[in-house]
């Protein structure tokens, strides 16, 4: 085979080594992987030293904790990209040149390669997320005003408390490998402690909306609590995964894809959709329409739920991933899935429509933006074309 890669997105030897896939596509998608590596290298390396130069320690405390997390992930990356660096120059050079890094035959071991992958994959999915819980505390903490501890330090030091215990749990990705017992048991308490620090977030959260004088009919109140039970329905989930007991039954199963949907996809598409609802005044200088934003958020939540809840069923019953065949009797459930897709599907479409109606009405917003006490949120509506921010 010369184009294509049918090696999956895990690349696992011996299925990706040359005996198995000999094609050259296999060749050119671990180098585009370099190209993509290297390239979010070098953005990481520009975000560390830009946050860094803007800090001073005058405005530390009175800067946005969205910059926090983008310097949060930008450490993640330059601490888990050259190990998937490393494990993929390792496989090429199995592939191409002779070498055994990853052969049994010539003294290798194939759960080497997914050690390194997984030391790279498990904080990649912080790196997905980590920007999205500094856009939700950036809400909260503009409608609460909360400045006890559950307040920026809290949040700041959960968000650090994640980012070193997530470089240490890679390991529950391979409880079916056959790690020893002590390993296993290692991996399943740290990945359960995680859930300390995302308990701190979730709570401060809610401490400061319930503090905030925002108004219940608001769309941006609307979509944190979606955030939060969202999210909060993913990490009891993961908590069930994180027993490797458990996890020896449940693996590949798709009682981990709809872990992995609540936690990751969405709480990123619905953080996304916040910031949009809270910038999108501040960009443009019109407001969007709060009644067709509320009735995005109502499709958005049945779409969501109709679509993925089923799955941990699914799971529980035993039905593996990435198998298209099932018995009849899972038929109906998987029709509710399938609905539940074009539903979500249809509310990504209505979103669009809704920016660019507010673009058409022109319901100009006039005024200042933001709360003064947070320096890089005051800005005049909307920003000038030319500015320093």
């Amino acid at each position: 085979m010369c184009l294509g890669a049918g090696v999956g997105w895990t690349f696992y030897p011996p299925l990706s080594s040359s005996a198995f896939s000999d094609g050259i596509g296999v060749d050119f998608l671990m180098f585009s992987l370099h190209l993509a590596g290297i390239s979010s290298l070098f953005g990481s390396i520009n975000f560390i030293c830009t946050i860094y130069s803007a800090f001073t320690v005058n405005t530390v405390t009175r800067t946005s904790i969205i910059l926090w997390a983008y310097l949060f992930t930008s450490i993640l990356l330059l601490i888990s990209l050259p190990v998937l660096a490393a494990a993929i120059t390792m496989l090429l050079f199995d592939r191409n040149f002779g070498s055994a890094f990853f052969d049994p035959l010539g003294g290798g071991d194939p759960v080497l390669f997914q050690h390194m992958f997984w030391f790279f994959g498990h904080p990649e999915v912080y790196v997905l997320i980590l920007p999205g819980f500094g856009a939700i505390s950036h809400v909260c903490l503009n409608l609460g005003c909360s400045p006890d501890a559950f307040g920026f330090y809290g949040l700041l030091f959960a968000m650090f408390s994640i980012v070193c215990l997530g470089s240490i749990v890679w390991g529950h990705h391979m409880f079916v490998v056959g790690l020893d017992v002590k390993t296993a048991v290692f991996f399943s308490s740290v990945t359960m402690i995680i859930g300390v620090p995302t308990g701190i977030k979730v709570f401060s959260w809610l401490y400061m909306i319930m503090n905030s004088r925002v108004s219940l009919m608001e769309p941006v109140f609307w979509w944190l609590m979606s955030f939060i039970i969202l999210f909060t329905i993913g990490g009891v989930t993961g908590i069930i995964l994180s027993a490797c007991v458990l996890d020896s039954i449940l693996h590949d199963t798709w009682f981990v894809v709809a872990h992995f949907h609540y936690v990751l996809s969405l709480g990123s598409y619905v953080s996304l959709i916040i910031l949009f609802i809270w910038w999108w005044p501040l960009v443009t200088g019109v407001s969007l329409n709060k009644y067709l934003l509320q009735c995005h958020c109502i499709v958005s939540n049945i779409g969501f739920n109709l679509c993925f809840f089923p799955m941990h069923y699914f799971g529980l019953c035993g039905l593996p991933r990435r198998v298209c065949v099932y018995e009849s009797s899972y038929g109906w459930i998987n029709m509710l899935c399938s609905v539940g897709s074009f539903l979500s599907a249809f509310s990504g479409v209505f979103f669009i429509y809704i920016l660019w109606e507010s673009l058409v009405a022109q319901n100009v917003v006039l005024g200042f933006y933001g709360s003064s006490s947070v320096i890089t949120n005051l800005f005049i509506s909307p920003i000038a074309y030319h500015n320093n921010f």
